[in-house]
């Protein structure tokens, strides 16, 4: 399987300019193919690089290589907006957001990522510096930083393209890896229930409460201090909205490693599957007093399915996602199906066989059951890859406590 490993880079003033200049130079190239490929209607790649191949090279200046990968990346970008579009990502057709996505032609920013293969792009892992292709020439010896752990997993798994990218004053390059998956097991014992909440993050058939308190009220929090500071519209202010600029997101991405990880190790222990709530579309169908919009969105649940997915996958665990319907007005012990047998957010009191349970530990057995029952029916696991960072648009660590979760590890 692939993943993808981010290193930083350490790269000097004259380096770093280079970069900069090779970034904006790539992205401007690529804007223009965009443009003709929207013109043209025309977005597949060798035909495309018919009309712009000789431009791109000569207007700026690239490389064979980099400018092959510059048309690729604008094919790659309409391929992924009509996925997009496929799926009502982007609204129905005749939406306003439908609309916008499709009546102009794709744009990227001028630090956006910028694709490298291993003609443009060398890696000196032990001495942790890389040679990398700019516009003015190659620039040696860019040194690099990274785990131990990610160190190991490059100069193992390293292969394929890797991509070169700006983030708030940052270099980095986000190289692809193919790691050996474990062997898969068959015949699990059984399936370890999940259930996805906002107030508990997670919650497993075994009774154990991943909660999400801290995060929530991180969250809280950082609202608050951004309107503040909204509001308040001066240079300091400014400042410091840009200095705090997706922090609220690494702590959550942090925590649902986190969690992702113990489940996953937890499920493997014991020889067991994973049952998952197929959440997709959840919040389109759902509908929320205002208060409540800012939580429901800034809910991480897909992020959180796609980590655990993963390193299931990783870990040779099967993964099952199951149709959430019901599973938390159903009785885990008799079935019935009730919406007053859901008394709160917390608690969970069966009407017909009086069974009272933790909500959300109720949902995550009901979960399991339907997990099992779709293995024994001979439905395959679903555990896709990590997807890769986006190109071409916007786009961890600190002290672990009881109240965010009960994780073996903070290593992701």
């Amino acid at each position: 399987m692939k993943i993808v490993v981010q290193v930083r880079l350490l790269p000097t003033p004259e380096q770093a300019a280079a970069l900069e200049a090779t970034l904006h130079a790539c992205n401007e190239a690529a804007n223009w193919v965009s443009e003709v490929a929207f013109g043209r209607g025309e977005f597949r790649n060798f035909p495309l690089r018919k009309h712009t191949y000789d431009v791109v090279k000569s207007r700026w200046m690239l490389g064979a290589q980099a400018a092959q990968h510059v048309i690729k990346k604008t094919c790659d970008a309409y391929a992924t907006l009509k996925a997009n579009l496929k799926a009502g990502n982007l609204g129905k057709p005749g939406s306003r957001r439908y609309h916008r996505a499709t009546q102009k032609s794709v744009v990227f920013r001028p630090q956006g990522a910028q694709p490298y293969d291993d003609r443009m792009l060398s890696w000196q892992i032990p001495g942790r510096t890389v040679s990398i292709w700019t516009t003015s020439g190659r620039a040696k010896e860019v040194a690099f930083t990274a785990s131990p752990e990610h160190l190991t997993t490059l100069s193992l798994y390293r292969k394929g393209e890797s991509d070169l990218l700006k983030r708030d004053g940052m270099w980095f390059l986000y190289a692809t890896c193919e790691i050996p998956e474990a062997e898969p097991i068959a015949d699990p014992v059984d399936f370890l229930g999940i259930d996805l909440g906002i107030v508990n993050i997670a919650t497993t058939s075994d009774g154990e409460i991943l909660a999400g308190r801290e995060l929530n009220r991180i969250r809280a929090r950082e609202r608050n201090l951004r309107a503040k500071l909204q509001k308040k519209n001066t240079p300091s202010a400014k400042r410091r909205l840009k200095k705090r600029r997706r922090k609220e997101a690494r702590r959550a991405k942090d925590m649902n490693h986190k969690i992702a990880k113990h489940v996953v190790a937890e499920a493997e222990r014991t020889g067991r599957g994973i049952a998952l709530e197929d959440l997709t579309g959840i919040r389109e169908r759902v509908r929320l007093r205002k208060p409540q919009r800012a939580t429901h969105s800034s809910w991480s649940f897909h992020q959180l399915g796609q980590f655990i997915a993963y390193k299931a996958r990783r870990a040779g665990v099967p993964v099952v996602h199951v149709d959430p319907a019901y599973t938390s007005r159903t009785c885990a012990e008799c079935g019935h199906i009730d919406k007053a047998n859901r008394v709160s957010q917390a608690w969970f009191a069966c009407r017909s066989c009086g069974f009272v349970d933790h909500a959300d530990r109720n949902s995550s057995r009901n979960i399991r059951a339907m997990a099992w029952e779709l293995w024994r029916r001979g439905a395959q696991p679903t555990a896709p890859a990590p997807p890769r960072p986006t190109r071409g648009r916007a786009g961890r660590k600190r002290s672990f406590t009881a109240s965010d979760a009960r994780c073996a590890s903070p290593t992701p």
